[in-house]
């Protein structure tokens, strides 16, 4: 029995954990340039950053469910202890909320890990290798097998982002470091998907795929409206960051449930939106500096004070909110193709509704911090602009673009390989 394997899925998220971990390394260490700390608090940070690194890889690699559960627990841990670098009240109220909420997660997880050992057990077969449950999912018993997924399901939402456990997720990246929240947003996120994606394959070839497919299009378009409804009142730059990352992580959802050609665009958008968003939280320790605030109302005139790191936040929007030449748009325009060939009107409407007030809102939040006169509140400081801090989030950006448009042939035969789990 082989507890890990390298299958393409594997591959790509650990080509995207390698790509994000160098600039988040490298803003780190720019990030204790700027704010004095004790070395004790670094290698606290680093260790943990280490720590969930080595977890995220192992978990992206499990080939046993169980493994899987174990290394998702470990990046909990890791985690809490990022997040509570600051050692504030609301960071310890935060980790305390993330590591609750994850507990109760992982402790789903297990529950839908016994389940789906009872069902195997009914057949007499011991092993919960995701190669054993896809060959036998036809044979196993359909309630048990359900009730498993359920647990499973709401058990990564926590992970991925999504309904019903998203909440601790938004805490979290709003009060770690903005290298950490970089990781939390984009890499942390691909591990509640791979674990998703493992047992929906397995749902997938038993005789329950239908009822699944309602299942996760009910969360996602529910993780979407919430997604929306927060970020036309969002006074918080970086939880603005976090829910734009929800919707997203509801969008990849969506498109596991609209054939191979969803389940492409899906593999597809959430490669681009780990270099984006990762750019993005790594962008806001400029912002950081330069209104030593996060609050939306504090911020204006970025363009006047930060003229290239203005232009780099730009190119952000437009690739986070899926505006040509963003990557994203590809993926979308692939996503709402899979739809319209199944007939699916009604679910295209309701997306492309939602997805237009949620891009109305980030565009009116982000231009008005780029043109609109600073605030009377903003107290003029000394701000040394180092350009160089915003050529990793360019070259993120521009990396996401490049996949999308023109999507080298060793990726696009990742992605098709992968997609094969499902279809």
């Amino acid at each position: 029995m082989s507890f890990f394997t390298l299958d393409s899925l594997s591959i790509l998220m650990l080509i995207v954990l390698a790509i994000v971990l160098v600039p988040v390394v490298i803003h780190s260490f720019i990030y204790f340039r700027d704010y004095k700390t004790k070395r004790g608090s670094k290698i606290i940070f680093f260790s943990a950053l280490l720590m969930l690194t080595v977890a995220l890889a192992l978990g992206y690699m499990s080939n046993h469910i169980t493994m899987t559960w174990v290394f998702t627990e470990i990046t909990t841990l890791a985690a809490g202890l990022l997040i509570y670098h600051h050692r504030e009240e609301l960071a310890l109220e935060a980790v305390w909320k993330y590591v609750f909420v994850c507990a109760i997660s992982v402790t789903f997880i297990f529950i839908g890990i016994l389940f789906w050992g009872l069902a195997l057990l009914q057949i007499d077969l011991h092993e919960l290798t995701y190669d054993n449950l896809m060959s036998y999912a036809p044979y196993m018993d359909p309630f048990w097998l359900k009730m498993g997924y359920v647990f499973i399901f709401a058990g990564f939402t926590v992970k991925m982002g999504l309904f019903p456990m998203f909440t601790a997720g938004i805490d979290a990246k709003d009060n770690a470091p903005g290298p950490a929240s970089a990781m939390l947003s984009s890499v942390l996120v691909n591990l509640g998907f791979v674990g998703i994606y493992r047992c929906y394959a397995v749902m997938v070839a038993s005789s329950e795929a239908q009822w699944a497919r309602i299942m996760m299009l009910v969360a996602a378009v529910l993780t979407i409206f919430i997604a929306t409804t927060y970020i036309v009142k969002v006074h918080n730059v970086k939880r603005l960051l976090a829910y734009s990352c929800i919707e997203h992580s509801a969008i990849v959802i969506i498109g596991l449930c609209f054939g191979r050609v969803g389940t492409i665009a899906a593999l597809l958008h959430i490669i681009m939106h780990s270099f984006i968003k990762s750019g993005l939280f790594l962008h806001y320790g400029q912002l950081a500096k330069v209104y030593k605030s996060k609050m939306i109302e504090d911020m204006g005139d970025y363009l006047n004070i930060n003229p290239f790191g203005a232009l780099v936040l730009l190119l952000g929007l437009f690739s986070i909110t899926a505006i040509p030449p963003s990557g994203l748009f590809m993926s979308e325009l692939q996503l709402f193709g899979a739809m319209l060939a199944e007939g699916s009107w009604l679910m295209m409407a309701i997306v492309a509704l939602l997805l237009t007030v949620l891009i109305w809102a980030i565009c009116k939040i982000v231009i008005s911090i780029v043109f609109l006169p600073r605030p009377r509140s903003y107290q003029q400081h000394r701000f040394k602009s180092f350009a160089v801090e915003n050529i990793t989030q360019l070259v993120l950006f521009l990396f996401a673009i490049y996949i999308g448009y023109f999507n080298p042939s060793y990726v696009s035969s990742l992605i098709g390989d992968a997609a094969s789990l499902l279809f």
